[in-house]
């Protein structure tokens, strides 16, 4: 059984662009994330992005899931423990 998903760069049929307005713009987030973290895309920029870039990049979306997620919701949601057992412990 499958994990994670990426759903919404499947059948998202909107504007991809940024600026028009928060639903668009956010619509484009997902987009553009769902296609950056695509298996094929990962394999190739990192090999080539430099030791900052990738640091820069880490440091980026801990502190926005630091910002936004309680503590509960980050092991909920990204963390996602492997079993209930996982769940109950924290």
């Amino acid at each position: 059984m499958k994990r994670h998903s990426h759903e919404f760069v499947e059948t998202y049929g909107g504007l991809v662009g940024y600026g028009l307005d928060r639903e668009t713009n956010e619509n484009t987030v997902w987009y553009y994330l769902q296609k950056f973290s695509d298996d094929r895309v990962m394999r190739t920029i990192l090999k080539r992005i430099s030791d900052e870039d990738l640091e820069s990049l880490f440091d980026l979306i801990a502190g926005l899931l630091r910002k936004y997620l309680k503590e509960r919701e980050y092991h909920e949601l990204f963390l996602e423990p492997n079993t209930e057992e996982d769940l109950q412990d924290r």
